[in-house]
């Protein structure tokens, strides 16, 4: 059942497709409480969708550092992970999972490209260059063939790394495999967006097609910004709620301007370029920053129920960034074949935790946007993960994976989960579609759901 179904009476007709017309069709809205459910004084409240998102960072990890100790409530969190301490009630460390297929079986290198494409489908890629391209359905257009019409956008797609679907790539396999997390079938990866700007015009409503020349020209012609040409309805709007929805929507509308001017200010960069220097609109300077302009997106995207399913992939699997605004101006690929030198490890060791510290900003956005008697990270489930673990080796069992919040208060985080080696990763995938309500035999290889409550 969609939580915004209209269930007004006749004096507070004001369905969640209501709102959205009354708005010029601009704008989806939060969770509201006043108008979940007011057939009676009686009404049974309205349980808040839950949203599920699989984050992906590339190249594994230095084990020695990232994976905890103990299992249970009472583990030790590792120096990397003492970047999540504050969170340590609200996730999950889940030891023990594995991607088969993204072993050789044969077909000799290729583990970055393998590690990416089985990561949610579990699936064995097809080794070839060319268009021939064959994988499997990925967990999220699963549960998007199943609930993505109960919202606007049945699914989104992230990257701050490019997207590229066609060429050679990693030992004589397609670049589709290693950029795409998503796939709507066996042959057809769902292409991540990476400009901020327009994938916040997807979100609010201009759609992501064909923007990229005519829509600065529409916005100029506008010249407003999204919420200027709504601010009467939202007055009215926030004259019909209750004390709490009313502040909620302030929160929200200044979390949507803040995110224009953000991407304003990146506008503003990329106009200062040299002529010959070509870089996407509205893509931060920062890497830091894309991604968490990034974050804030996709919790918009939750928050307004625009969608409930999400893949964000942080950077493909072998990639070569470097990062010295944390003193790491290395290849992160080239020194992640470490062969245990202490100075490549403490390199890792940084950028695992940069990369943990962009997660904790999630979780803080989350936590901080309130939704009926819990928060949004309550109502979600957010994998965290890689499909390498030590990245000297290129294995993928035991993989370094994290799972956040309470998946509507059926899962309680808090805690180490050491499952017996070898459990394939996509039996996680079938656990998270059970809650969601999405009834599947299988996920790829996947032999059964989790007991991770």
């Amino acid at each position: 059942m969609n939580p915004f179904h209209d269930t007004a009476t006749a004096s507070h007709q004001m369905s969640r497709r209501k709102v959205l017309r009354g708005l010029g069709t601009l704008m989806s809205l939060p969770f509201l409480e006043t108008f979940a459910g007011r057939a009676s004084a009686a009404a049974v409240p309205v349980k808040a969708p839950l949203r599920a998102a699989w984050l992906y960072l590339p190249n594994g990890v230095n084990v020695n550092e990232w994976f905890p100790t103990g299992d249970g409530a009472g583990y030790q969190l590792s120096a990397s992970l003492k970047e999540l301490e504050k969170h340590r009630d609200d996730f999950m460390v889940v030891s023990g999972l594995a991607q088969d297929f993204a072993r050789s079986h044969g077909n000799g290198g290729g583990d970055h490209a393998r590690a990416t494409a089985t990561y949610l489908t579990g699936c064995m890629p097809k080794k070839t260059a060319g268009a021939d391209i064959q994988l499997g359905v990925s967990v999220d257009q699963i549960a998007a063939q199943k609930i993505g019409h109960l919202t606007r956008l049945a699914s989104l797609e992230l990257s701050a790394d490019g997207q590229r679907s066609a060429g050679r790539c990693d030992s004589g396999y397609s670049c589709a495999y290693q950029f795409n997390l998503a796939w709507k079938n066996e042959t057809m990866p769902m292409a991540p967006e990476m400009d901020p700007r327009l994938v916040f015009e997807r979100l609010f409503g201009f759609g992501a097609s064909g923007m990229r020349g005519e829509g600065g020209a529409r916005r100029q012609r506008l010249q407003k910004s999204i919420l200027d040409t709504v601010l009467d309805e939202a007055k009215t709007l926030q004259g019909k709620v209750s004390g709490g929805d009313k502040r909620k929507l302030t929160e929200y509308f200044d979390s949507v301007r803040d995110i224009e001017q953000r991407i304003e200010r990146s506008e503003k960069f990329t106009a200062q370029l040299p002529p010959d220097m070509k870089m996407p609109e509205g893509i931060p300077e920062s890497y830091e920053e894309h991604i968490r302009t990034m974050f804030d997106l996709m919790a918009l995207a939750f928050q307004t129920d625009t969608t409930r399913l999400a893949t964000f992939m942080l950077a493909h699997d072998g990639s070569n960034r470097s990062f010295p605004d944390i003193g790491v101006p290395d290849a992160h690929h080239s020194i992640s074949h470490h062969q245990k030198d202490p100075v490549k490890l403490a390199k890792l060791g940084k950028i695992d935790r940069f990369y943990l510290r962009q997660l904790s900003y999630f979780l803080d956005k989350l936590k901080g946007i309130k939704e009926g008697s819990g928060t949004l990270l309550d109502n979600s489930m957010i994998v965290w993960g890689s499909g390498i673990g030590d990245p000297d080796r290129h294995n993928h069992d035991n993989l370094p994976v994290i799972v956040a919040g309470r998946a509507g208060g059926t899962w309680t985080p808090g805690k180490r989960i050491v499952l017996p080696g070898e459990t394939p990763i996509t039996n996680l995938y079938l656990t998270m579609l059970d809650r969601m309500g999405v009834r599947a035999e299988k996920v790829g290889d996947s032999t059964g759901v989790l007991e991770v409550g």
